[in-house]
Order: structure tokens, then sequence, then C-alpha cells
């Protein structure tokens, strides 16, 4: 499924959305080049949980933890000099934990990556973003179909 968005609020429009769906235990992996919308995705997602806080991306710490009515964590592993690094931050707790997480630039870690998710590629120039939402097992083919009746009720 392709969506195409016209402002970063469009985008995280589409990120709450997705979010209002999102279960326990689901993981969205986010790829996109640096500026691609991806953090402006995952604010959606996190407003769609129900966080109130600020959302930001958690560059320099690699992870940030946010309350909702599903916790959510969020990683950013752009910095990473070594995937195996993630073992140290407990990252398996995390993914097979109670919450949502959502990783982006999990394409630099695709060998820690689970068997299943929901992969959301972000592209465009200017305000014009095109997020392709590629699911990862079965739990995710019934997430995404349901997201894109919500984004088009006409289908």
């Amino acid at each position: 499924m392709q969506v195409t968005t016209k402002s970063a609020a469009e985008t995280e429009r589409i990120g709450a959305l997705l979010g209002q769906k999102l279960e326990r235990g689901m993981v969205v992996v986010l790829t996109g080049e640096l500026g691609a919308g991806k953090t402006a995705f995952a604010r959606g997602v996190a407003r769609g949980l129900g966080v109130r806080e600020p959302v930001t991306s958690p560059t320099f710490t690699l992870i940030q933890e946010y309350t909702g009515r599903l916790p959510l964590y969020h990683f950013d592993v752009y910095r990473l000099q070594d995937p195996g690094e993630l073992e140290a931050l407990g990252y398996d707790e995390y993914i097979e934990g109670d919450g949502v997480s959502i990783i982006e630039w999990g394409d630099l870690v695709g060998e820690f990556l689970p068997p299943t998710y929901l992969e959301v590629h972000l592209s465009g120039q200017d305000a014009t973003r095109i997020l392709t939402f590629t699911p990862r097992g079965s739990r995710y083919e019934k997430l995404v179909e349901e997201l894109k009746a919500s984004v088009d009720p006409g289908s």
C-alpha cells in the first residue's frame, strides 16, 4: 500500500491512524533517507497510541519510552556503531514486551529484526512524502488492510 502526503501534518495523521490500530507486541520499522519524515510519522503513531508528551528522535539516547494506551518504545539506530549494541540496550526485551516498538533506520539492523513486522518506507521531496507499507507476516497484512480502509474509506 502506498500513501502520498503533502505536509508533515498529513504524515503525522497517517501515523496516528496506524497508531490507533497497533496491538501489543507489534513492531514498526521505518526506513528512508535522512529527512524523509520518519520522526514525524513516529510522532503520529505515538499520538494514535495516546501518548501525550512530546515525541522527538531518540538519536543520542537510541531509545525513548513513552506511556500511552500501550507502552511505546521508540528506537533510532542510525548512530549505532555495531548492530550488536542492541543487545546491550535490552532490545529483545522491548521487542518481545507488552508495548509497541518503532525502529527508525531499521534497515541498518536487519539481522536483529523479528520475523514479522510492518515496514514503512518514507521517500519524497519538499513536503510531499510517499509512504510505502510492506507487511511482513499475516498479522501485519491484516493491519495494513485495516489502515487502508481508514485512509481510503471507499476501498
